[in-house]
């Protein structure tokens, strides 16, 4: 449903988007990840005719987002950059107005924001104006209103960025929530828990250069380094850490306290195993063998260094 084809877009001698090419499937949550200036938001900009492509083309179910914007974006609902809405409106009175501007019957208008102020849990304040509402409200509302024509394709520029723990909570819920009705949504980020919590795919970019798209649980295999929390009934004695050191494959050693240290191991999933048989192996007695961190993060650092 959402298509990029060779995308490149310069700004003077600066390329922000690179040979760009990247296909969302249908009814899929795809993860668009890359560090800060990356070229996420430039992509989404293009993709939803903010800006035009330097080369290249967008497609949205199928039709070329530049020579046919209007139809291009029919079926589609975005919240780009940081929302914002006429503070002396309330919600009723903001949706109503949207739903003029695209062209919605009156009565649909009504119907869908009733459903819309349910859905992304701003019923009871139906009637507030919004400039009493907090950042994450604000950002409720935004996604509210990209969903207030029925579209098949949403596009999400950070959805969470700058909102407090309880702000974030609530919108990947309403994430989540989109998923289960079929949703094709695209939600560019750059923090990796709320790609791996509520993404089926990520795609991750760096210097405007796709790195690579896959599932998230294969993602998650492709980290080369792993950190690995050990602990162990009774002290780690200092020589068995030493003959630790030269398993094949381990990078470094951190104790945490007596009893429980930090690995970090280079290897694979069935290598990890082996690692957990070599410890037991010295005579340390295992209570705990577990990753530390997020397994997207280990493979997120391991290629954007790659790149760089």
């Amino acid at each position: 449903m959402i298509e990029l084809q060779n995308l490149s877009k310069s700004f003077g001698p600066i390329k922000a988007v690179s040979d760009l090419s990247l296909t969302v499937e249908k009814g899929t949550t795809v993860g668009f990840l890359g560090p800060n200036g990356a070229g996420k938001t430039t992509a989404i900009k293009i993709l939803t005719n903010m800006i035009s492509a330097t080369t290249g083309r967008a497609l949205l179910n199928g039709i070329d987002v530049i020579s046919h914007p209007k139809n291009a974006l029919a079926h589609v609902g975005a919240v780009v950059e940081t929302p914002e809405f006429y503070p002396y409106l309330n919600p009723v009175e903001t949706l109503a107005y949207l739903g003029r501007i695209r062209g919605m019957k009156p009565n649909d208008i009504k119907t869908r924001t009733n459903d819309i102020l349910d859905m992304v849990k701003l019923a009871e304040w139906r009637s507030t104006r919004i400039g009493k509402f907090s950042k994450g409200m604000k950002q409720r509302l935004a996604i509210g209103q990209a969903l207030l024509h029925e579209p098949d394709i949403l596009i999400l520029d950070e959805p969470t960025s700058g909102l407090d723990p309880r702000g974030m909570v609530e919108v990947r819920e309403i994430i989540r929530s989109l998923k289960k009705q079929n949703y094709t949504i695209f939600m560019s980020s750059h923090l990796l828990g709320e790609v791996q919590d509520t993404c089926d795919r990520a795609a991750l970019i760096d210097h405007g250069k796709l790195l690579v798209h896959d599932s998230i649980d294969n993602l998650k295999n492709l980290s080369k380094v792993s950190k690995i929390e050990i602990t162990s009934f009774g002290p780690i004695e200092d020589a068995k850490v030493a003959k630790m050191q030269s398993i094949p494959n381990m990078r470094g050693i951190d104790r945490v306290n007596h009893s429980t240290l930090v690995m970090t191991y280079e290897g694979s999933m069935e290598s990890r195993a082996e690692l957990l048989a070599e410890i037991q192996s010295l005579g340390i007695r295992v209570t705990g063998f577990s990753p530390v961190g997020l397994p997207l993060e280990m493979m997120y650092m391991d290629l954007v260094k790659e790149s760089r």
